[in-house]
């Protein structure tokens, strides 16, 4: 069992690592005793996007390599889906799904639809705007934000935003992607995963 360029810094004191070196170094000790399941709680929270691709190479390494199963707790969905054989996500503390990540994601209907508005919209006013149009499911807006669902998403797009633009809605940015663990998300959840870290933090710092 190898954590990378641990061995290289073996002769520096510890408290001169770096935040991702002192996060392998956490690791390697849970590993001394050479158990056969690991428990890593958000190992990557709080590391730049090299350190944490590198810590993402080492842990894929201990279960690929090493035949050790790594019990993971992460606050990022890139992060579940690059590393999960298989996730559960909690929400409020109930597990609402769990199964593969491409299992989950192939479960959705479609293309995901992002749509940013220019002002805060309500979900009435959009789903009347849609009123005419077929093939689009799962409306959801927050705020500014709007997602929906939809088979062709580049096709649905264009009738789309003129039926926005027509019921006087001023649209500001459109994405189109193929199903991710944030539509995962949202579609048990009933919000993105963003919209419930804000409300996570709004939450702690009301019970301080």
């Amino acid at each position: 069992m190898t954590i990378g360029r641990l061995a290289e810094a073996a002769n520096s004191v510890a408290r001169t690592y770096s935040g991702g070196m002192q996060r392998k170094l956490d690791i390697a000790m849970g590993l001394v005793h050479r158990p056969q399941v690991l428990f890593l709680d958000e190992p990557t929270t709080g590391l730049d996007p090299e350190a944490r691709a590198s810590l993402w190479e080492d842990i894929a390494k201990l279960s690929r390599e090493d035949g050790i199963t790594v019990l993971l707790t992460t606050h990022y969905l890139e992060e579940a889906d690059q590393l999960a054989q298989r996730l559960a996500i909690v929400d409020h503390g109930k597990l609402v799904v769990e199964g593969a990540p491409e299992q989950l994601k192939g479960e959705l209907f479609g293309d995901a639809i992002h749509i940013e508005f220019a002002h805060a919209e309500t979900e009435s006013k959009v789903r009347e705007a849609f009123g005419g149009l077929n093939g689009i499911s799962e409306i959801r807006v927050e705020g500014h934000s709007l997602h929906a669902r939809a088979s062709q998403g580049a096709t649905a797009v264009p009738g789309m935003l003129v039926a926005l633009e027509s019921a006087g809605l001023k649209v500001a940015s459109v994405t189109v992607a193929r199903p991710s663990l944030d539509d995962v998300y949202l579609r048990y959840t009933g919000r993105t995963f963003s919209e419930s870290e804000k409300g996570d933090q709004k939450g702690q710092k009301g019970a301080r």
